[in-house]
This record gives C-alpha cells, sequence and structure tokens, in this order.
C-alpha cells in the first residue's frame, strides 16, 4: 500500500513536470513564430522604404529634365471630357470635327486618341519603374547601412510589428555588417545577449545579393514571458510537494513507531527475564525455611537467607537501573552537582567490585595518575557511570580467556581529565559502535539469555556524562575487547 501511494504521488508530480515542460517548449515555439514574423515584416518595410527612395529620386531627376515627346511618341494633351453633343473637340491629330446630329454621337477619333494616350503613360511608368529597379540593383549597396536602415526607423518599425502581433515587451536590437561585427547596436544589446539560443536573426534586404546585414534580436524578459505560462500550475506543484512531504513525514513516524514498538516489546521481554530469575530464587529460598529440617541445620538457614539477601539486592539493582532510565529526561533539574574527586570515587568503585571480578578468575586495575582529579558532577550517578561500564566489561567477556579490566585516569590538559576504562572482552561491531548510546539499543550478543539487559546502561551513561559538560566515546574491535573514554571538565 505504501508503494503503491509513493508510486502514485510521484507518478503525478512527474506527469505534472512532463506537462509544464510541454508547455514552456509550445509557448517558446510560438513566441519564435511571432518574431520572426515580426521580423520579416520589418525587413520587408525597410525594402519598401528603400524602393520609395529610389522612385523620388528618380522623379526628382526625371521632373527637371522632362521635355515634350516628338510626333509618333508621348505627348501629353489636355482633354475636355464636359462636351456637349453640338460642340467640337480637340484631340490628340489637332482637327475639328462637328457633329452632324443633333444627338451625341461617338467619335472613334477621339476613342483612338485617348488609347494612344493611356497607352503611352502605361510606357512612361514602365520605362520609369524598370529605371527604379535597376538603380536599385546596381546602387543600393552603395549606401551605407546608417541610410538603408536607420536606427530609430528600425526600432519603431520592430515595435510596431511586435505590438501587432501581441508582443508588448521590451527589447535590444543590433545590425550586423557583411564582416559580422556590429554595425550599430541599442545601449542594453550586450547586456541582454547572455545565450546565443535567445537571439532571433532577420537579414535585411534578401533580394540585393551584395547585401548582407543581419537585424539581431534580445529580449531581456523573455523568460518572465514564458514563467508566465505556468504561474498558475506552481500552486498545483507546491501542494503535490507538500503531499509528498507529508507522506514522507507519515511514513517516518510509522516506522519509527514500529520500531519503538519492537524496542518496547525486547524491553518488557528482558525486564521480565531479568525480574523472574531473582524472583524465582527467593521463592525457593522461602520454601527451604518452611521446611523444618532447614529450620535445624544452621548452614542450611544461613545458605538460604544469603540467597535471599543476594537475589534482593539483585533484584533491587535491577529496579534501580529502570528507576535511572524513568528519570531520563528530568535527570538535570534532580542532580546535585558538587566538588567530587573522581580518583576516589573510581577507586571506591574498583575495591567495591573486585570480588565480582574474581569470582570469574579476573583481575580489575586502577592506574589513577591525574594530577587534577576534581570534577563537578553528581556523585550518585557518576558512581552508577563507572559500575554500569565495568559491569558491561564483565557482561560481555570472552569465555576462553580471563576478564581484565582496566580503569586509568590522567590530565590531558589544565581544564580536564579522561577517564579510560578498557576490557579484553567480546568487542563490538563498527555498525553497533554507532547507536550503542541509544535508548533501548543492545547488541546482537546481548539477546542470549546468558546475558541479561534493557539496553539501557549504555544510554544512561552518554545521558550522564553530557549532563556533566563532558563526552564519552568507544573504541571497539571484536575479539580482542573495547575501550571507553569518558572527558570531563575540571572543577573550576
Amino acid at each position: 500500500m505504501t508503494i503503491a501511494m509513493a508510486v502514485t504521488l510521484l507518478g503525478l508530480l512527474f506527469m505534472q513536470i512532463m506537462y509544464i515542460e510541454k508547455m514552456v517548449k509550445m509557448r517558446n515555439d510560438h513566441f519564435k513564430e511571432l518574431v520572426t514574423l515580426s521580423l520579416y515584416n520589418v525587413a520587408s518595410n525597410l525594402e519598401r522604404d528603400e524602393t520609395k527612395y529610389f522612385l523620388d529620386k528618380h522623379l526628382d531627376n526625371s521632373q527637371s529634365r522632362m521635355m515634350p515627346y516628338n510626333s509618333g511618341k508621348f505627348n501629353p494633351v489636355e482633354i475636355d471630357l464636359n462636351l456637349n453633343p453640338s460642340q467640337s473637340f480637340t484631340a490628340g491629330t489637332g482637327n475639328n470635327l462637328s457633329s452632324k446630329n443633333s444627338g451625341f454621337a461617338p467619335n472613334f477619333n477621339y476613342d483612338k486618341s485617348r488609347q494612344e494616350l493611356l497607352k503611352g503613360e502605361y510606357l512612361y511608368q514602365k520605362a520609369l519603374l524598370n529605371e527604379v529597379i535597376l538603380n536599385i540593383l546596381e546602387h543600393a549597396s552603395d549606401r551605407s547601412i546608417a541610410e538603408r536602415a536607420d536606427s530609430s526607423i528600425v526600432r519603431i518599425y520592430i515595435a510596431q510589428e511586435l505590438r501587432r502581433n501581441g508582443l508588448e515587451m521590451p527589447f535590444e536590437f543590433a545590425v550586423v555588417n557583411r564582416s559580422a561585427t556590429i554595425a550599430y547596436c541599442t545601449s542594453g544589446y550586450e547586456q541582454s545577449l547572455k545565450n546565443e539560443d535567445d537571439v532571433y536573426s532577420q537579414i535585411l534586404f534578401p533580394n540585393n545579393k551584395d547585401s548582407n546585414i543581419t537585424l539581431n534580436v534580445v529580449f531581456p524578459t523573455k523568460s518572465d514571458y514564458l514563467s508566465s505560462t505556468i504561474k498558475f500550475m506552481l500552486p498545483s506543484i507546491a501542494f503535490t510537494i507538500l503531499l509528498m512531504a507529508l507522506f514522507v513525514i507519515t511514513i517516518i513516524m510509522i516506522l519509527r513507531q514500529k520500531k519503538l514498538s519492537e524496542i518496547k516489546n525486547d524491553f518488557i521481554n528482558n525486564m521480565t527475564h531479568e525480574f523472574k530469575t531473582p524472583i524465582s530464587s527467593i521463592s525457593l529460598a522461602a520454601q527451604m525455611l518452611d521446611d523444618e529440617a532447614v529450620v535445624k541445620s544452621p548452614m542450611l538457614l544461613k545458605q538460604a537467607s544469603t540467597v535471599i539477601k543476594d537475589e534482593t539486592k539483585r533484584l533491587r539493582f535491577q529496579v534501580e537501573k529502570v528507576l535511572q532510565m524513568s528519570m531520563f529526561d528530568r535527570t538535570s533539574a534532580t542532580m546535585k552537582l558538587q566538588e567530587v574527586d573522581a580518583d576516589s570515587v573510581i577507586y571506591s568503585v574498583v575495591n567495591t567490585y573486585k570480588l565480582k571480578v574474581e569470582k570469574f578468575g579476573g583481575t580489575i586495575t586502577a592506574d589513577l595518575n591525574s594530577d587534577d582529579p576534581i570534577v563537578n558532577v553528581d556523585e550518585m550517578h557518576f558512581t552508577n557511570v563507572i559500575f554500569n561500564l565495568l559491569d558491561n566489561a564483565i557482561k560481555y567477556r570472552r569465555e576462553d580467556v580471563e576478564p581484565k579490566l582496566m580503569v586509568s585516569t590522567r590530565n590531558p590538559d589544565d581544564s580536564h581529565i579522561t577517564i579510560v576504562v578498557e576490557d579484553n572482552g567480546i568487542g563490538i561491531k563498527r555498525d553497533d559502535l554507532k547507536k550503542i548510546f541509544e535508548k533501548f539499543y543492545r547488541v546482537s550478543t546481548g539477546n542470549r539469555h546468558d546475558v541479561k539487559g534493557f539496553g539501557l546502561g549504555l544510554a544512561y551513561v552518554h545521558k550522564m556524562i553530557t549532563l556533566f559538560g563532558g563526552t564519552i566515546k568507544a573504541e571497539s574491535e571484536v575479539g580482542k575487547g573495547s575501550k571507553f573514554i569518558i572527558t570531563l571538565p575540571l572543577y573550576k
């Protein structure tokens, strides 16, 4: 179910991203099409302007040297089209004709003269246009770029054509000559030219083979124009990402709850087993006391009372460890920090623990070489810290060798003391070293019935050392033992 939901959310986000990419691509293609059309119209306008320039120039020259044509050539005449039927008129031949009828009669000589007149005008205009076209082809490239494509006119044309195609946005442009160098450009063109793909080009005067003038246009706000297309999609993407984040958080919380549930079950199982053993021993000893033979035997009576005493002490110790962890989050409020001689406390704990180590045929030594052992700690909790580390050393001893424990102190500098608890036990795997200070965490070996615990000891040690303002780290190698190094600030 979780995988299906994750795949669904990822698929939804993927589809939205793909949709946005397609929209941006379509918007960009449409933008390119409109710009290309606009620049083509700009080039057409400039061509018309150049044609008009040469036409006006030719007309000016023609008017200055215009003469009447001889006979057989075109001779402009004035024609009075408001003639009455009874009036005579003058045609191109100069003859006077009279109408013989009282009504209007068609004059074929007049129609012929009018045809000659229109033909002459046509030939004149044709010759005029041919001469203009010839001048454009021969002399257009002789004009400078500034004359052929004036910057102010080019700007006006670009703005008009873009507006006509619905692109009212700022632009910068440049005109490049045949040597691929900029003839002129607007002030912001070079600053806006960040990517060659953002340049839109149009050849000016493409019908003139000798002209290699190119108009380049860039749009500084093009990205804003394209992003405006997807603004309405941003809330949808934001909500999808938020939904995915909530989904991930929910999964993490579920996994944590599952882990806590497993830890809780493991804790209850271990605690039940830890309490069951001493209770069974006490119950057995109590049953022995009910036996009259035991009561009459001082040796058996002493043995039963010793069992009850030891198991009660063991049970009290386990209860104390659970109570310590119940105070785990509020210990800072109940601690009584005071000036404590660390060497003295450690020496006392080592002497108390020596009997237990010797019971397994091992030895424990104390090498207390600190020049300044005074620290600011809670004495009870500090004692429990050292005791827990020694207890772990015995729990995780190797069966094939005698346990050897060593506790040493020294001053690495003038403001700290270092306490090292070292053993030759089974060691800890590297992966477990990262987690041994976590609450309820126990290494795999600790789940065996011959090694009991709640996974609270090292978590408690780490918590106390942190509250004392110090640090603790572990070094270990499987099969060779472990070393716990505590560093505490000296009392000042």
